[in-house]
């Protein structure tokens, strides 16, 4: 009797990955199926999850940060949109200077923008810079109190205070008003004080050549003081709503083709006097 022959496997065959895999157990009903896909995205999201990156933080701030930019424009009507603090990077009005464009005038030119044309800015000019006032009309426009210094360069009235004699760029000695004089020179000197200058020791020359060096510095230190407290008012660094808006185009040596002027009365008065020991 023979016996049946058995079937092997081929020696050159493999098992497939398949074959190695659970069969997947087909659901009861539609309610378990649910319930296992929920639990499956569950596991796999408790698996994937790291919590809060770095970026997601970022992201946060971000919007946050752009949310209260936006609310501050609006509330402070295109000034600031960092609620009021006001350095020169958080200005709204210097961005838009900055993608505007900076303008070059002649001080011929300039005069145009002293706000009688309404579609022009309103412009004033200190020691060549430009700057933007037209978020003052009541102040530098037609009528304004302020209205001689829009559409040029006053420089030298800004530190002397004489507006109409002094509407100019010239700078050329307006030092002279912070250097000393004797108590006997002042206009309103008693006669004491004339007296005592007859018993007071003159400087010698060597003495008299330290004081005056020291005395012009001193004086042109105030002079520069005196319009950077200007210059800080029109960029916008106090708080008024200004901006620079460019410089104005003078041929180099400008100043020698006009008259050296002489202090103005008001300026002269206002000399402080020297002091004695």
């Amino acid at each position: 009797m023979s016996t049946p022959a058995r079937y092997r496997k081929p020696a050159f065959a493999t098992t497939s990955h398949e074959d190695t895999l659970p069969i997947p157990r087909a659901p009861a009903s539609t309610s378990e199926a649910k319930k296992e896909l929920k639990a499956a995205v569950n596991d796999q999201a408790a698996k994937t999850s790291k919590g809060f990156s770095v970026l997601d933080i970022l992201r946060v701030l971000g919007g946050l940060a752009l949310l209260s930019a936006g609310l501050s424009y609006l509330s402070t009507s295109g000034t600031s949109m960092t609620w009021g603090y006001n350095a020169k990077w958080t200005r709204m009005r210097e961005w838009k200077g900055l993608f505007k464009g900076q303008v070059t005038l002649t001080d011929a030119e300039l005069l145009s923008y002293d706000g009688s044309d309404p579609q022009k800015p309103i412009y004033l000019a200190l020691n060549g810079t430009i700057y933007d006032v037209s978020a003052s009309p009541q102040t530098y426009g037609p009528g304004g109190s302020y209205h001689f210094f829009a559409g040029r360069d006053a420089a030298r009235a800004f530190l002397t205070g004489c507006f109409v004699e002094d509407a100019v760029p010239d700078l050329r000695g307006v030092e002279r008003m912070f250097i000393p004089v004797d108590p006997e020179e002042k206009a309103d000197a008693t006669p004491e004080t004339i007296e005592a200058a007859k018993h007071r020791r003159a400087p010698s020359k060597g003495e008299l050549k330290n004081r005056t060096a020291q005395e012009e510095r001193t004086a042109k230190q105030k002079v520069v003081q005196g319009l950077e407290s200007w210059h800080a008012l029109f960029r916008g660094d106090k708080g008024k709503p200004y901006f620079k808006a460019g410089v104005v185009n003078r041929p180099n040596g400008w100043e020698k083709y006009l008259p050296e002027r002489s202090l103005c009365e008001q300026a002269e008065k206002s000399r402080p006097v020297r002091k004695y020991d």
